[in-house]
């Protein structure tokens, strides 16, 4: 089955983490990327030390879009291809029951990584693994396929009133 974490509130990577906690305590053996993020991260330093889930590399750090330039733009194209890749991989090999696409909504909307290849991921995946994906305004064609959605939705959050991200609350 398929699950969207999405919205503009804080939780929805929190969420999926959670899941794969789960999954991973129950024997399932968990994959996780994480597209437009680095490496620096609570959650990544915590699973990185559960029996059973893979957490693929991440950049150590990443811009955000609007800051790329065409080369960085092309550049983090490439990667999160292969990072996709990768998942897929582990799928194929067996080797995962959940598998976590976190802020792939994002890749996809930003135009780094192409929609047919999400798509694809998604219909070629075995009927027994689950799959998270997560990000602001997934696409239509990922809503449609989803069996869960759920929507983050934020109400207030410290950022508007000009506080920076904390080290452990927010990353």
């Amino acid at each position: 089955m398929i699950h969207i974490y999405c919205g503009d509130g804080k939780g929805k990577t929190t969420c999926a983490f959670g899941l794969a906690l789960r999954a991973a305590g129950r024997g399932r053996k968990v994959v996780i990327a994480q597209f437009l993020k680095s490496g620096d991260s609570g959650e990544r330093d915590a699973i990185a030390h559960v029996p059973g889930v893979t957490l693929l590399p991440a950049p150590e750090q990443v811009k955000f879009t609007f800051l790329m330039n065409e080369e960085e733009k092309a550049a983090c194209a490439v990667q999160l291809k292969r990072t996709l890749e990768q998942v897929a991989a582990q799928v194929k090999a067996g080797e995962c029951g959940l598998a976590v696409l976190d802020e792939c909504c994002a890749a996809v909307s930003t135009g780094l990584l192409p929609l047919a290849d999400v798509l694809a991921f998604l219909d070629g995946a075995p009927e027994d693994l689950e799959v998270v994906i997560t990000g602001r305004d997934p696409d239509p064609a990922l809503v449609e396929r989803a069996d869960y959605i759920t929507e983050m939705k934020k109400i207030r959050h410290p950022f508007d009133k000009g506080v920076a991200a904390r080290k452990g609350i927010e990353w």
